[in-house]
């Protein structure tokens, strides 16, 4: 299901028959919140995500988010688990222009959104969310206010475990993507543009160079040794901009965002590996005598 801020009805037809459908299960749990909470009620996903969500033979209905802006640092929302991790078939680019948070009427802003590309792959966060109230917080973060649609793809963890629903499987993830049928699309121009068009904006939510500097800062930290050029190049030349301009770092970056415990499960089983590779038994070796 798409859904956009600001289309005509005939727009968003066109609009749904460009993205991927979404299963039946997203599709209701994100129009109508059809999630259990505490309050136990029935929960659509219980038969499609058992086997995700099943762990140490507790069922627990849940749906994961995958976050690859400001989701990294800043989901806003309540969640019982992260994990880094990829998807595949997209990148990430800046095309998406933004009036609500990181920029005006006047001057938008940019932010991230994920393009097609058979041979790419995205680096970022999954999040577990229970209940109606993210996935509403999502819906006017992500839709009403930012002009993103919805779709589903396969998530990859960065570390597999068997004390995560990640045991050697992908698991399904809800993502907000935004396309050029959207009335915020600003579409591609040359990074030096781009970084320009960064730092001269400012939003509700602060400047719009912090957005992309602490999604920069996010990589570079927590899955280090993974190129994102198009990240990485705008963030060069931002600084270099900021800098050229004398602006005060600390006007741009505004208050630490609160830190996020992410894989916690690292430790008990094994290090980092950025290829996704499932668990393999342990076995013995004994000696033949041939």
């Amino acid at each position: 299901m798409a859904h956009f801020s600001g289309r005509q009805p005939q727009q968003q037809q066109q609009q749904q028959q460009q993205l991927p459908a979404v299963p039946a299960h997203f599709k209701d749990l994100f129009t109508n919140g059809n999630l259990r909470g505490e309050d136990g009620q029935e929960n659509q996903l219980n038969n499609n995500n058992n086997n995700n969500n099943n762990i140490n033979g507790q069922t627990d209905p849940a749906c994961w988010v995958f976050g690859y802006g400001s989701l990294c640092w800043h989901p806003g929302f309540t969640y019982t688990k992260c994990i880094t991790g990829y998807i595949r078939g997209y990148v990430r680019r800046f095309w998406q222009g933004n009036v609500t948070h990181r920029g005006t009427e006047e001057k938008p802003g940019r932010v991230a959104t994920l393009v097609e590309d058979k041979e790419g792959i995205t680096w970022g966060c999954a999040y577990r969310i229970t209940g109606n109230t993210a996935l509403e917080y999502l819906k006017q973060r992500e839709c009403t206010l930012g002009g993103y649609a919805t779709l589903d793809t396969k998530f990859f963890p960065r570390v597999a475990s068997h004390d995560t629903p990640f045991s050697g499987e992908a698991v399904e993830v809800l993502v907000y993507v935004a396309t050029p049928e959207n009335i915020h699309w600003l579409g591609d121009g040359t990074l030096e543009h781009i970084a320009q068009q960064i730092v001269e904006c400012r939003g509700p939510s602060g400047h719009n160079a912090e957005y992309l500097l602490r999604l920069a800062q996010f990589m570079h930290e927590e899955i280090p040794g993974v190129r994102d050029d198009h990240l990485f190049e705008l963030e060069r030349l931002v600084l270099e901009e900021i800098y050229r301009r004398e602006i005060p770092l600390s006007s741009v970056m505004g208050r630490n965002p609160e830190r996020i415990r992410r894989d916690s499960h690292e430790d008990i089983r094994r290090p980092p590996s950025f290829e996704f590779t499932s668990r393999i038994p342990e076995t013995k070796l004994r000696c033949l005598n041939i």
